[in-house]
Protein backbone atom coordinates (compact mmCIF):
# COMPACT_ATOMS: atom_id res chain seq x y z
CA UNK A 1 0.00 0.00 0.00
CA UNK A 2 1.65 3.33 -1.11
CA UNK A 3 1.84 5.94 1.73
CA UNK A 4 -1.06 8.40 0.05
CA UNK A 5 -3.63 4.73 0.28
CA UNK A 6 -2.42 4.32 3.74
CA UNK A 7 -3.56 8.18 4.02
CA UNK A 8 -6.68 7.81 2.75
CA UNK A 9 -7.44 4.74 5.05
CA UNK A 10 -6.33 6.70 8.22
CA UNK A 11 -8.58 9.68 7.13
CA UNK A 12 -11.31 7.48 6.31
CA UNK A 13 -10.95 5.54 10.05
CA UNK A 14 -11.25 8.25 12.00
CA UNK A 15 -14.18 9.72 9.62
CA UNK A 16 -15.71 6.40 10.39
CA UNK A 17 -15.02 6.21 13.99
CA UNK A 18 -16.19 9.71 14.55
CA UNK A 19 -18.95 8.49 12.80
CA UNK A 20 -20.21 5.48 14.97
CA UNK A 21 -20.86 6.36 18.29
CA UNK A 22 -22.27 3.48 19.66
CA UNK A 23 -19.76 0.73 20.57
CA UNK A 24 -20.13 -2.62 18.63
CA UNK A 25 -21.86 -4.18 22.09
CA UNK A 26 -24.51 -1.41 22.09
CA UNK A 27 -25.11 -1.81 18.45
CA UNK A 28 -25.79 -5.51 18.54
CA UNK A 29 -27.81 -4.96 21.76
CA UNK A 30 -29.79 -2.44 19.27
CA UNK A 31 -29.97 -4.47 16.39
CA UNK A 32 -31.29 -7.06 18.79
CA UNK A 33 -33.77 -5.40 20.37
CA UNK A 34 -37.69 -4.89 19.20
CA UNK A 35 -37.22 -1.47 19.57
CA UNK A 36 -35.06 -1.27 16.26
CA UNK A 37 -38.04 -1.99 14.22
CA UNK A 38 -38.28 -3.81 10.99
CA UNK A 39 -34.71 -4.58 10.88
CA UNK A 40 -33.85 -5.99 13.95
CA UNK A 41 -31.82 -8.94 14.43
CA UNK A 42 -34.10 -12.31 14.80
CA UNK A 43 -33.13 -14.44 18.19
CA UNK A 44 -32.29 -17.23 15.31
CA UNK A 45 -29.14 -16.64 14.66
CA UNK A 46 -29.29 -19.01 11.21
CA UNK A 47 -31.73 -16.34 10.09
CA UNK A 48 -30.61 -13.46 7.87
CA UNK A 49 -29.43 -10.48 9.93
CA UNK A 50 -29.68 -6.67 8.79
CA UNK A 51 -26.42 -6.58 6.18
CA UNK A 52 -25.03 -3.15 7.32
CA UNK A 53 -25.59 -2.78 10.81
CA UNK A 54 -24.07 -6.23 10.77
CA UNK A 55 -20.91 -4.64 8.95
CA UNK A 56 -20.35 -2.45 11.41
CA UNK A 57 -20.39 -4.34 14.23
CA UNK A 58 -17.62 -6.11 12.45
CA UNK A 59 -15.64 -3.40 11.40
CA UNK A 60 -15.93 -2.22 15.54
CA UNK A 61 -14.24 -5.20 16.52
CA UNK A 62 -11.57 -5.15 14.04
CA UNK A 63 -8.12 -3.76 13.67
CA UNK A 64 -7.17 -0.97 11.25
CA UNK A 65 -4.43 -3.37 9.47
CA UNK A 66 -6.58 -6.16 9.54
CA UNK A 67 -9.19 -3.85 7.37
CA UNK A 68 -9.97 -5.40 3.55
CA UNK A 69 -11.37 -3.40 0.33
CA UNK A 70 -14.76 -4.28 1.39
CA UNK A 71 -14.15 -3.19 5.16
CA UNK A 72 -13.41 0.36 3.57
CA UNK A 73 -15.95 0.62 1.24
CA UNK A 74 -18.47 -0.41 4.25
CA UNK A 75 -17.27 2.69 6.64
CA UNK A 76 -17.48 4.83 3.87
CA UNK A 77 -20.98 3.95 2.87
CA UNK A 78 -21.92 4.81 6.28
CA UNK A 79 -20.07 7.76 6.69
CA UNK A 80 -21.83 9.21 3.65
CA UNK A 81 -25.01 7.62 4.75
CA UNK A 82 -25.21 8.75 8.31
CA UNK A 83 -24.08 12.19 7.08
CA UNK A 84 -26.77 12.60 4.86
CA UNK A 85 -29.33 11.61 7.50
CA UNK A 86 -28.01 14.24 9.90
CA UNK A 87 -28.00 16.84 7.32
CA UNK A 88 -32.34 15.87 6.38
CA UNK A 89 -33.77 15.80 10.05
CA UNK A 90 -37.20 15.41 10.36
CA UNK A 91 -39.66 18.55 9.71
CA UNK A 92 -41.36 19.28 12.93
CA UNK A 93 -44.40 16.62 13.16
CA UNK A 94 -42.51 13.86 11.77
CA UNK A 95 -41.42 10.88 12.97
CA UNK A 96 -37.94 11.79 14.93
CA UNK A 97 -38.02 8.25 16.30
CA UNK A 98 -37.61 6.71 12.82
CA UNK A 99 -34.98 8.96 11.88
CA UNK A 100 -33.12 8.25 14.80
CA UNK A 101 -33.66 4.48 14.67
CA UNK A 102 -32.15 4.69 10.99
CA UNK A 103 -29.03 6.49 11.83
CA UNK A 104 -28.55 4.18 15.04
CA UNK A 105 -29.49 0.62 12.82
CA UNK A 106 -25.70 1.85 11.25
CA UNK A 107 -23.95 2.69 14.86
CA UNK A 108 -24.72 6.41 15.00
CA UNK A 109 -27.18 7.67 17.67
CA UNK A 110 -27.91 11.20 17.28
CA UNK A 111 -28.91 11.72 20.95
CA UNK A 112 -25.54 10.40 22.51
CA UNK A 113 -23.43 13.28 23.85
CA UNK A 114 -20.05 13.55 22.28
Amino acid sequence: MTDSEQADVELLWQEFHATVNMTSEELRTWLLTDASGETAMPADPRLELPDLGTKVVRLLRKRKVDLTPDDLAVMERVADYVAERKANPPADGERDDEWRHSLMNVGHDPLKPG
